[in-house]
């Protein structure tokens, strides 16, 4: 287990951070653009970087500890079924 957490690590700072705009979150997480904006003011999405004046897009890997946060309480929500 600890290895497999290592080699993340490892990985993490071998590659740089990626940033996803807008479109390609649409498309990862099957959301609207509303939704995402209105989760976001919910606190209940990552919140997007602003990467220049008229430019925002959002950490790979906060979307993707989201995307596993949400996989897990759906998980619990069917084995308290």
């Amino acid at each position: 287990m600890q290895s497999a957490l290592l080699q993340q690590d490892e990985q993490a700072t071998q590659a740089p951070p990626a940033l996803l705009r807008l479109p390609t979150v649409i498309r990862r997480t099957g959301l609207g653009r509303s939704t995402i904006y209105r989760m976001m003011a919910a606190k209940q999405f990552p919140r997007q970087v602003r990467i220049g004046a008229r430019a925002v897009a959002w950490r790979q890997s906060d979307l993707c500890k989201w995307i596993e946060g949400r996989t897990t309480t759906s998980e619990l929500r069917d084995q308290l079924r």
